[in-house]
């Protein structure tokens, strides 16, 4: 899911990252991300489409360092997909991340490990859910088990860092 500004609909990136509570002078830009918010219809019909431009800055986002950014963006797109579906509950697993990500920029482990678990749990329900033939949905494309296997090696892992991370455009490469 590499995103380029022209397939991501030319959305500027934030001009810089918010960190709740950690600048009391400093608000979100909610100018950059109401731009992405305003390509998200009311629903989705059947999937989220793999190459929708909301759910790729969303992606990148998260990719680039803007967590909370992402998290607000994903969870736009969350909102609009079908109930019961897929890419639902992939989508939760995806802002779970972006969330455990950005309580690692806050030096917040635990609170970053609880969430990745909860992701995983997500992940390893959609997994065992039965997937129909590959179409082009967000659920369809995404490598739900290699964000699993990533999400067992942090889970794994003794101490946590700002360093550790998910990108989550680089397992979609994957």
């Amino acid at each position: 899911m590499n995103m380029t500004s022209s397939n991501a609909a030319d959305l500027p990136l934030p001009g810089w990252a918010y960190l709740p509570g950690e600048t009391a002078d400093s608000e979100p830009d909610h100018e950059a991300l109401s731009q992405a918010r305003a390509l998200v219809p009311a629903q989705f019909f059947g999937h989220v489409p793999t190459r929708h431009p909301a759910l790729r800055y969303g992606m990148a986002l998260n990719d680039a360092g803007y967590f909370w950014e992402s998290q607000q963006v994903l969870e736009a797109v969350w909102a609009a997909a079908p109930q019961g579906g897929r890419e639902r509950i992939l989508l939760r697993a995806c802002i779970q991340v972006a969330n455990a990500n950005l309580k690692l920029r806050m030096q917040k482990a635990n609170a970053a490990a609880r969430l990745w678990s909860e992701a995983l749990a997500a992940i390893d329900g959609l997994l065992a859910r039965r997937s129909p033939a590959a179409g082009d949905g967000f659920a369809d494309r995404f490598p739900a088990a290699s964000l699993a296997r990533m999400l067992k090696i942090r889970l794994a892992q003794t101490t946590l860092s700002k360093a550790d991370w998910i990108a989550l455009g680089s397992i979609a490469k994957a």
